[in-house]
């Protein structure tokens, strides 16, 4: 206690200085004297002084130096003050004695590891005891009395992230790994763990052991949450949770604080956070000095909660003093507000604002049948030495929402499981969808799938289509091979009766034509395609308007696909033979043997053979429209329609919308299909996003662990040949071949082979083709 006054006394203010290379891993010495920094490129040590830190001595020695310098953590021995040790990106994992007079203080070289070695950890109380992680999935004990290591520890995963032996029992200790699990270990025992469990979903990146408690261990990984354990128990419990803002690179209990811990980022945050694991959702302490991501976090001394020592990648060695740090509590916003799953919605806010006058205080609150629905509670917190939290009085009140009301989420759910995202044209899934959100009663969504089939479907044939509308409309259909005089009959029938309804139309409605305009020709509306452009009835009965007598006069048939750009004679001599008219286009042998029609066949029949100009506007005169369509939807809280949306459109609207928005988008709707258990629906979102940023969340914790079917020990390489007893590893046992393809096995007995082999063997026999006895079945 002596030193640690001393060093107290000496170091009493935030200090920092560059270093050469940015840093890796960092450690001090037991007296709290010294810190030793290291990295891909830099491995020193400094003299921690008043003014600040010194160089001491540079580890790195040698013109060329080697792989072994590269280092990915560094620890300091805690009872041998000359001792170190680094675990090198190359596999190696060096000791060395600071007490050799000569430069080089490497002592020791251990290179049995085949892969970057990601931890080292030196045994509390045995001095020659080390320990070491690597990312080839195994772990390693090393007695440094000898020249191998003692022990080998196969965690039966791709990579070790970190290993911390036990501050309660003197044979255990942690390993936390890259498929979320966390194992614990008896040295004693090397050949299976104790006892393993899921701690995050996703890599397990740190672990640490609570210095007080000592059944406790806290993990951070890669889902950017912080768990504490209780490890005294039977049954692995999970005492508490804190939820960060990114990925979690270090963890490290607090000294003398029984619930604080300090935590820094792997990505995007550069800050180091002290939390209080009993307040999960805010930080009671943040240091915020650094430019880069932190890579190290320890603290100065083992009895010592007010100095931090940290480094970076911005190639800095910071010591905080804990005084000097940033509340954000003082910065939080003290209203918050919250709706539930099912409608129900929270509100808390300062004591003072919930206690105002009524007329103040009751504006907008709404109240339920029943009673007073609002459920006051206050929290009132003693003064503690070592909380030091703003101490606040704060009440809840919960508005729960009527039984029967129309909150509820069946439409969601039932939206989620019936719309279709892939699998058939454009067109149909449009429709389809359509269809669903009519029959769920939300016209809106409906609408909009109905404009989106409109806005991007391939464009028809114009002439069937034109075809088609006619068909509709109850005219004959227009078929360009038919000669006219082959349907002069039934035309002519058809003509004399709508002649006669024609003049009693207008004999009746003569003041009043431009308001009948539909009705006239026929009983109901009929549509008249001239071209893609609908011609005014105007334009077809313009004669007839002014010269009702004249019925009988005969008139050519439109020769122009466009609407006519000059006035037509009222009283032409003679009609003009058509095959003298070789400028127009759309005049066909056949129908050149017909000289004229009378009027209604001349806007009966109108035959284009093609359009001169196109009908359609291209897909992307739509984008902004959708774009801000989408927008809205999301705004509305409405990211089932959005995302939706954005899978079915693909890459019609994907460059239109950023990314950031797009994976924000998709994050939402997941999270909301996960909450409803919806798995299969969130898996389908998955994988048919475009964003890298969601794709890769069903890449997560797939890696398959395989055993040699002959040694039944872990396969670590990726060929067909087991490493250790050399045989084939995945042999067929029907047609005993190597399977290279699809291998399917009994998780009974654990043989198998071949797909089609297995499944044609089981069709003749229950038992096991390489002949253990079990009864083996393919389901």
């Amino acid at each position: 206690m002596e030193k640690m006054t001393k060093v107290s006394t000496i170091n009493g203010r935030t200090m920092f200085c560059h270093l050469d290379a940015p840093a890796n891993a960092i450690s001090v010495c037991r007296d709290a004297t010294q810190v030793v920094v290291a990295g891909r490129n830099i491995f020193k040590i400094y003299g921690l002084e008043e003014d600040g830190f010194v160089e001491r001595l540079n580890l790195r020695v040698g013109r060329k130096p080697s792989l072994n310098f590269s280092c990915a953590d560094v620890m300091w021995h805690q009872m041998e003050e000359n001792l170190l040790a680094t675990a090198a990106t190359n596999g190696a994992v060096v000791t060395w004695n600071l007490a050799r007079p000569c430069r080089n203080k490497q002592e020791q070289l251990f290179t049995e590891h085949k892969r970057t070695v990601n931890k080292v950890c030196f045994h509390p109380t045995e001095v020659h005891m080390l320990l070491s992680g690597s990312q080839d999935g195994f772990m390693k004990c090393f007695d440094l009395r000898k020249k191998e290591s003692v022990s080998t520890f196969s965690g039966q995963s791709e990579s070790v992230r970190d290993v911390q032996f036990s501050m309660k029992d003197y044979f255990t200790f942690a390993a936390s790994f890259e498929n979320g699990n966390v194992q614990l270990w008896d040295i004693r025992r090397p050949d299976r763990y104790e006892r393993m469990f899921t701690a995050h979903t996703g890599p397990v990146f740190c672990c640490d052991w609570h210095p007080e408690d000592r059944g406790w261990l806290a993990t951070g990984g890669r889902d950017k949450m912080v768990k504490v354990w209780d490890m005294s128990t039977n049954r692995v419990k999970e005492i508490y949770c804190v939820q960060t803002i990114a990925s979690v690179a270090r963890v490290k209990w607090r000294p003398e604080r029984r619930y604080h811990l300090a935590t820094c980022s792997m990505m995007v945050d550069h800050n180091i956070y002290v939390w209080d694991v009993r307040r999960p959702f805010i930080p009671f302490a943040t240091f915020e000095e650094h430019k880069d991501v932190t890579t190290g976090i320890v603290w100065r001394h083992q009895h010592d909660p007010y100095y931090l020592l940290s480094g970076s990648k911005d190639s800095t060695l910071y010591q905080h003093m804990f005084k000097d740090a940033s509340r954000p509590v003082d910065r939080a916003n003290p209203e918050g507000l919250c709706f539930g799953l099912f409608g129900d919605l929270a509100f808390a806010a300062k004591e003072s604002l919930m206690t105002a006058p009524s007329s103040v205080g009751e504006v907008g609150r709404k109240t339920y049948p029943g009673g007073d629905r609002r459920y006051p509670i206050f929290f009132f917190k003693k003064p503690d030495v070592t909380e030091q939290f703003a101490q606040v009085s704060s009440a809840l009140s919960v508005f729960e929402s009527e039984a029967g009301s129309a909150v509820g989420m069946d439409w969601f759910i039932k939206t989620a499981q019936s719309y279709l995202l892939s699998g058939k044209p454009f067109g149909e899934l449009c429709e389809h969808n359509a269809q669903v959100a009519k029959r769920l009663n939300r016209p809106q969504e409906s609408t909009t799938w109905t404009m989106l089939r409109i806005m991007f479907s391939e464009p028809a044939n114009p002439s069937m289509s034109a075809n088609h509308n006619l068909n509709k409309s109850g005219n004959l259909p227009l078929v360009n091979s038919f000669g006219m005089k082959e349907m002069s009959a039934a035309l002519n029938e058809r003509n004399k009766e709508n002649r006669q309804d024609n003049i009693h139309n207008l004999d009746s409605n003569h003041n009043n034509n431009d308001d009948n305009e539909e009705t006239e020709g026929s009983e109901g509306q009929a549509e008249y395609l001239f071209g893609d452009a609908e011609l005014d009835d105007d334009d077809l009965y313009s004669m007839e308007h002014e010269n009702p007598a004249a019925e009988e006069t005969e008139y050519l048939l439109p020769q122009e696909a466009f609407p006519i750009r000059h006035e037509i004679m009222d009283h032409p001599s003679a009609p003009e033979p058509l095959q003298e008219k070789p400028e127009s286009p759309h005049v066909s042998g056949s129908e050149a043997e017909s000289m004229c029609l009378t009027p209604m066949e001349s806007f009966s029949l109108i035959s284009v053979s093609q359009l001169l100009f196109s009908p359609h506007l291209p897909p992307k005169f739509f984008c902004p429209i959708v774009k801000e369509m989408l927008c809205y939807y999301a705004e509305q809280g409405d990211v089932q329609t959005a995302v939706s949306v954005l899978i079915v459109l693909g890459e019609r609207i994907r460059k239109e919308i950023d990314e950031l928005t797009q994976e924000h988008w998709y994050m939402s709707y997941i999270d909301l299909l996960q909450r409803f258990e919806l798995w299969n629906v969130s898996n389908e979102v998955i994988k048919l996003s475009t964003c890298g940023a969601i794709t890769c969340l069903n890449q997560a914790s797939t890696t398959l662990h395989i055993n040699c079917s002959n040694c039944k020990r872990p396969m670590s390489n990726k060929g067909w040949i087991c490493d250790r007893c050399h045989q084939c590893a995945s042999v067929c046992a029907v047609c005993h071949h190597v399977v290279k393809g699809l291998f399917v096995w009994c998780q009974g007995c654990s043989h198998g082979g071949h797909l089609e082999h297995v499944k044609d063997w089981l069709k003749q026999s229950d038992h096991c083709p390489a002949g253990c006895g079990h009864l083996c079945e393919y389901t």
